[in-house]
């Protein structure tokens, strides 16, 4: 492989920073219309540098978007307050309405410009026509979660776990600043990891409980299926008197973005013997698994029907792309404790069945092997914590 040097990964990046330029101009946005760097050029041209293993550099970049964002919004939130000083706007005491409609007679330049960037990142509506509001919301956007994340796993790569943690926290309290919609699942998932990696196993617990329960866009939580007990309660009396075959013939479940979470405190629990509450999670991680194996393998043969879980695995080891979503999310360690916990709570007809699979896969690894040197599930506390 040739070697990258610091000088190629600059030469790339500037011809990146070009075509980003580029871009900008043809787009008619708001900044090819000004002199001053944009943060977010900053924050690219830093998470290149990051990937490219400068992470020194690529801090100072990160630190340089941060520091351009707040004195963007600063030297805004300025012109505006200077525009509210003068004496006929504050007779117009708190209407924002009067205002703008000052600003368009007397053609403030600076304040149309402050109005126009802050109603391209906030609703107006939100606002309710007040001036104030408007000045609260400009001292709001001076933070900049994405250059907090990112310096948080630039302090990861280098070890400082605490000020990573710190970074992380950041970016998530200001998450309703994020550009990027459901960016703050990420957030969330890096703070778990931090927290699991130190040991703090209570903090994991409840991030991870917070990624499955908190809020998602609509402001249901995010894992509504979850919250359904009676519906979880259901699948698990199905699962229990008709096995594994019949659940996942009924049941799909479409929410990847929580099925680690879900894996996560399936493992924990199981691993301080809390057998039921590892059952529910590990069920909803590997309801998640299945259907996304069984759509992708529907999308690609659309005459193919669910009958049997090793059926489905001989369609899985056929291709290859589906083999790494296998291993990724740790599909037989999550069905290996998944039959345990069912063994546990008295479910031996499913638990069974999970156990003979594993018994038969010969590329279930670790997780077969265990399966064959006992005819049934047992309970054991893992090696390790998850």
């Amino acid at each position: 492989m040739r070697y990258t040097g610091k000088f190629e990964v600059m030469l790339i990046l500037n011809r990146i920073i070009l075509s980003i330029v580029l871009l900008v101009f043809a787009s008619g946005s708001i900044w090819a219309q000004q002199n001053e760097r944009p943060w977010w050029l900053t924050l690219e041209e830093g998470k290149l540098l990051f990937r490219s293993g400068f992470y020194g550099e690529a801090l100072t970049a990160f630190e340089d978007a941060r520091r351009e964002r707040n004195a963007r919004f600063t030297r805004m939130e300025q012109d505006f307050i200077f525009l509210l000083s003068a004496p006929q706007v504050r007779r117009m005491g708190d209407s924002l309405e009067q205002v703008e409609r000052y600003i368009d007679e007397r053609r403030e330049g600076a304040a149309a410009a402050v109005l126009n960037e802050l109603y391209y990142r906030v609703s107006r509506d939100s606002l309710g026509g007040s001036a104030a509001a408007a000045l609260r919301e400009l001292d709001r956007l001076k933070s900049y979660p994405e250059a907090e994340f990112w310096l948080g796993e630039t302090y990861r790569a280098e070890g400082e776990l605490s000020i990573a943690l710190r970074q992380y926290e950041r970016a998530l309290n200001y998450r309703n600043l994020l550009e990027t919609p459901g960016f703050d699942i990420e957030i969330l998932y890096k703070i778990t990891d931090v927290q699991r990696v130190r040991g703090n196993y209570q903090e994991m617990e409840r991030r991870a409980k917070e990624i499955i329960e908190g809020p998602g866009p609509t402001g249901a939580p995010r894992d509504e299926l979850w919250g359904a007990n009676q519906i979880r309660s259901a699948m698990i009396r199905l699962l229990e008197n008709e096995g594994i075959n019949r659940f996942l013939t009924l049941y799909r479940h479409h929410d990847a973005g929580t099925e680690r979470a879900h894996r996560l405190l399936g493992f924990f629990y199981y691993s301080t013997n809390r057998f039921i509450p590892a059952l529910e999670h590990l069920m909803f991680a590997f309801l998640i698994q299945n259907t996304v194996l069984i759509e992708e393998v529907i999308r690609r043969d659309y005459d193919y029907t669910f009958d049997s879980l090793e059926n489905l695995m001989d369609y899985i080891r056929r291709r290859p792309e589906l083999l790494s979503f296998v291993e990724e999310t740790e599909y037989y360690r999550t069905v290996y404790y998944m039959a345990s916990a069912l063994y546990a709570t008295g479910r031996s007809i499913p638990a069974m069945q999970l156990w003979s699979f594993l018994a038969r896969s010969s590329d279930a690894g670790e997780w077969g092997n265990r399966a064959r040197r006992s005819p049934t599930p047992y309970t054991e506390r893992p090696l390790e914590m998850p």
